[in-house]
């Protein structure tokens, strides 16, 4: 047996048994490691039971919750998350769009993924309550980023320009796999900054493999994530008036061995493709995705409520010549937020941005009281998880990635921090002073 077939049945048993010995939050852990492992597609699947596995810790999941759903609710319900509700009316969208759906088969079976894609959330929620079991995900999905790194280091460019074949479940091309590395930068960063000297040299290790992987997919729209999110936690982490006592220092230091390293590990073809990025119309720019995200509002014209999964692809040909298809016939839209509109229409794509704007909304009373309360650590952190969703976002707006398990990942991970840094903390604080007041009121019947 190959080293990693060996190395995914112990991660495997390893994420079964601490499900029950350690923590219910494990088995999302597992969940994560599966999703990045993807052993159906890899070279060593042959050496291991050919079973479900993603399935095994999906239920292993609802198991934990099950038995345990009153203790978990207490702490961690989901009606104190707005966000919730609007990605479960996004998903009502998608059942509803399932009547018009220019491609009925292609559209039913990508919603029945979502719809498990919101159950895995959702549990995941609950499970995750705690800073313990938050950093615990956060460090199951960079895990999971630095493998598909190496994945990439390893099998270098077998494509042209950029490396194919290594890809995710619901992300098999590069720009997808790219886009699901980008929220790591924002990550590593916080952890660089404030863990100690053994947690630094792990995250250098994480981050020069996650870098050179981007390199060598060599992704634009991930490249651009990248200097959107991380670019922005740098900015918080030295202009920032809540910084703390040198923190500036070790951003500045963070920052120059960042851009070293990126330079270190760039080349002269990671640098030609970049550079068509000022030109979105140009052909070398992915044959101008302008016009076919505008293209999108003509189709909405004819189309009201949405297409469908894949309704874009269909309507193509029609509503676009040969030479602005680039000679593709069924072209695919090419961003995020475009293929939502295009999906369902201007009502779902509604109920996604207000979930957005209510998560926006969340973090930010969360990082005024955790600011009130004087703890910097905490809200450095809760920006850094919010970073990440950006990075992602930014990444996601030159491709398809509407339904993918990344983003919704990274708004369960925001919502998680919301949770155990602000909503659980507030709830204490309300509690506590009634039990006194009780206690009191006990001890003076019991006196008179």
């Amino acid at each position: 047996m190959s080293k990693f077939a060996l190395l995914f049945i112990v991660v495997v048993m390893g994420g079964v048994a601490a499900t029950f010995l350690v923590s219910g939050a494990a088995s999302f852990i597992l969940y994560q490691l599966i999703y990045f492992l993807n052993p159906g597609a890899r070279w060593w699947s042959v050496e291991i039971p050919q079973l479900s596995y993603s399935f095994i810790a999906a239920v292993l999941m609802l198991f934990s919750l099950g038995i345990r759903y009153r203790q978990y609710t207490e702490v961690s319900p989901w009606r104190r998350q707005p966000a919730f509700k609007w990605m479960l009316a996004l998903l009502v969208m998608y059942f509803l769009a399932n009547l018009y759906a220019l491609n009925p088969a292609a559209h039913h079976r990508f919603t029945i993924d979502l719809a498990k894609l919101v159950v895995i959330v959702l549990v995941a929620y609950k499970l995750l309550n705690s800073e313990r079991t938050l950093n615990a995900a956060l460090w199951g999905y960079l895990i999971g980023a630095t493998y598909i790194g190496y994945l990439a280091t390893i099998t270098g460019r077998n494509s042209g320009d950029r490396v194919e074949g290594i890809g995710l479940v619901d992300s098999p091309d590069a720009n997808g796999v790219a886009a699901a590395l980008v929220p790591a930068g924002a990550l590593l960063m916080y952890y660089a900054w404030m863990g100690n000297w053994k947690v630094r040299m792990l995250c250098v290790f994480c981050g020069a493999l996650i870098a050179n992987g981007l390199v060598l997919i060599n992704s634009r729209g991930a490249f651009l994530g990248v200097v959107a999110g991380s670019g922005l936690y740098l900015l918080y982490m030295i202009f920032s008036r809540y910084r703390g006592k040198g923190q500036r220092a070790m951003a500045i230091v963070i920052a120059i061995a960042g851009l070293s390293g990126a330079l270190y590990v760039t080349d002269a073809q990671f640098w030609e493709r970049m550079s068509t990025l000022q030109d979105l119309e140009s052909r070398e720019s992915g044959s101008g995705r302008v016009t076919f995200w505008l293209t999108t509002f003509d189709m909405l014209e004819d189309h009201p409520m949405g297409m469908g999964v894949q309704g874009y692809n269909q309507l193509a040909s029609v509503y676009m010549d040969d030479a602005t298809r680039g000679g593709v016939e069924n072209r695919s839209v090419h961003s995020m937020w475009f293929q939502g509109l295009s999906e369902v229409g201007p009502v779902g794509f509604a109920f996604f941005l207000i979930m957005l704007v209510t998560l926006y909304r969340s973090t930010k009373r969360a990082r005024r009281w955790v600011i009130a309360n004087g703890d910097n650590r905490v809200y450095f952190k809760m920006l850094a998880i919010e970073c990440g969703l950006i990075s992602y976002l930014a990444a996601a707006t030159f491709i398809n990635q509407f339904r993918a398990e990344i983003l919704y990942w990274m708004v369960m991970l925001v919502a998680v921090a919301v949770n155990v840094f602000y909503l659980q903390k507030v709830t204490e604080e309300n509690v506590t002073p009634v039990r006194g007041r009780r206690r009191n009121q006990s001890m003076v019947r019991e006196a008179g």
